[in-house]
């Protein structure tokens, strides 16, 4: 397995994950094994990304909808209409999340689940943006609200990797090898729920450990789990890494052969793809154009799909639109600028300068490659001293980035 490619130093947000060495953990864990980091091994709790009182402002103050909320006990998922009702005056909604049905479901030892924190909460769509780069798979965030001596949810497993963070209370988490390796996200645990209540009856756990506040736990997609809290109210945040997997690349092979004619030709009058005779006569040829396609198929045309797939999973860091026109507005020589956090790119010098972003391609004059190169480092640069361009051309350059949201300032 090879590693994550950053040097450690450059990923933050994963280092708040996973105590001892990255490399370490980037070859020997990911993918492959379940991992407990303790509070003390741990840069610092994670009481700056939640709470408790984080989860009662998002449930009382913050018009949250579905489906931006669960609520579960003991593996049943409750209905949204159970916690959910009109917005009131001025928002005619209906499902905007009561608090005090919430309030009550909660008392009753039910599970509260936050969901799409990446999206919702500040510290932690900032958290997010980090990891997303430091790992290079997109990232989800939830939240986990469990009551005292309380279990929201049986064992099962997750089709994504999961770093479990610990934020108040103890929480007692299990976790068993898996039944179904390197699971796809087509291929959910219910697949193999019998299967998984064995597993997690009858054989002996990797990890059986008790989780309280800073704690962290890695669980590779396909790792069973569950946990319940002790003695009080228990929080933690689960972290999903959408893994990009092998399966992705032939997928989009295959996506690639639609260019080919012989592929779209159609199957013969009164073809039964049921009968394995008859699927049998076509199999061999359709097999041998499907490889021819592979083999011709260039890295190029594979990274363009690949790109356009992936690099939007998850947004950059969130810009504010009426400051960043202001800074557009403003733009002067000696303005400090940025790549945006979390903004995936990749700049092919030539004539015209091509920028790749994840939604669209950005063609640039051939005489701005070297501070293109520069800008898109996500090192801090001065308008005045890019390379290769007068002042006005800078100042040019820039506004046309900074317009289309690749870069934004970092002094007025």
């Amino acid at each position: 397995m090879s590693g994550i490619g950053l040097p450690p130093a450059e990923r933050p947000a994963l280092r708040r994950c996973v105590a001892g060495d990255l490399d370490e953990f980037a070859n020997s864990y990911w993918g492959l094994r379940a991992l407990l980091s303790h509070a003390g091994d741990l840069p610092a709790p994670y009481d700056d990304l939640f709470s408790l009182e984080a989860a009662d402002e998002l449930l009382s103050r913050r018009g949250l909808r579905t489906p931006f909320l669960r609520v579960a006990k003991n593996g049943t998922v409750v209905g949204d209409g159970q916690f959910t009702g009109p917005g009131g005056v001025g928002a005619e909604i209906a499902d905007q999340v009561r608090d005090d049905k919430v309030a009550a479901l909660f008392a009753s030892g039910h599970t509260v689940v936050l969901q799409a924190l990446h999206r919702t909460w500040p510290s932690l769509v900032d958290f997010a943006t980090q990891l997303s780069v430091d790992a290079g798979h997109p990232v989800q965030i939830n939240a986990y609200i469990t009551p005292a001596e309380s279990q929201g949810f049986s064992a099962h497993y997750d089709v994504h990797d999961v770093f479990v963070l610990q934020v108040a209370g103890e929480k007692h988490w299990t976790v068993h090898e898996p039944v179904h390796v390197d699971p796809l996200r087509n291929q959910p645990w219910t697949d193999h729920s019998q299967a998984v209540a064995a597993a997690a009856r009858d054989k002996a756990p990797v990890i059986d450990e008790v989780l309280g506040p800073g704690d962290a736990l890695y669980v590779p997609r396909g790792f069973l789990h569950s946990a319940k809290a002790l003695g009080g109210v228990s929080a933690h945040l689960t972290v999903g890494l959408h893994t990009m997997t092998r399966y992705l690349l032939v997928q989009e092979l295959a996506a690639l052969a639609a260019d080919q004619a012989s592929l779209r030709a159609a199957l013969p009058l009164g073809f039964d793809p049921g009968d394995p005779s008859q699927v049998s006569e076509v199999l061999p040829e359709v097999a041998d154009l499907f490889i021819k396609q592979i083999q011709s198929t260039s890295p190029d045309d594979l990274a363009g799909r690949l790109r356009r797939r992936t690099w939007s999973g998850n947004r950059p860091a969130p810009l504010a639109p009426l400051a960043h026109a202001a800074s557009i507005a403003s733009l002067a020589v000696g303005t400090t600028v940025r790549l945006r956090a979390g903004l995936r790119c990749r700049v092919v010098p030539g004539a015209p300068v091509v920028l790749q972003l994840p939604d669209r391609i950005i063609s640039l004059p051939a005489s701005t490659a070297d501070a293109v190169v520069e800008l898109c480092s996500g090192a801090e640069h001065k308008v005045g001293d890019l390379a290769g361009l007068d002042e006005a051309d800078q100042l040019v350059l820039v506004r046309r980035l900074l317009t289309e949201a690749v870069l934004v300032t970092t002094s007025p």
